[in-house]
């Protein structure tokens, strides 16, 4: 006669007949969390300041008295950093700023470095 197969609260699935051995080998993994860059403004002596402020408030949602305390800095000790990123947003924002610069006919150099 075949008897009917019924699933107790500690089985896990398997139908191995190992029961709860298969819980204990199981290991969580973990995420481990991606490297962040640094995005530095360099100083220069061409690109105006207002264009440096414009650039910060455009690019790195700065308000207006954010990205002037930051134009200082950068004017000041020759660059800083405004903003830590993932890779591909540091990159992304390192290029936006150097295509928005070179269009306006500014030498301005935004660089990015691992933090």
């Amino acid at each position: 006669m075949l008897q009917p197969f019924l699933a107790s609260a500690d089985d896990d699935g398997d139908r191995g007949g190992d029961g709860d051995a298969g819980l204990a080998t199981k290991t969580r993994t973990r995420t481990k969390r991606p490297p962040m860059y640094k995005v530095m403004l360099l100083n220069d002596d061409y690109t105006p300041m207002e264009f440096v402020v414009h650039i910060l408030e455009r690019f790195f949602g700065m308000t207006h008295a954010q990205a002037f305390e930051i134009m200082l800095t950068v004017h000041k000790k020759g660059l800083a950093v405004v903003g830590v990123y993932s890779f591909e947003v540091a990159e992304t924002k390192v290029g936006q700023v150097m295509d928005f610069a070179r269009r306006h006919q500014h030498p301005l150099q935004c660089t990015m470095e691992k933090e």
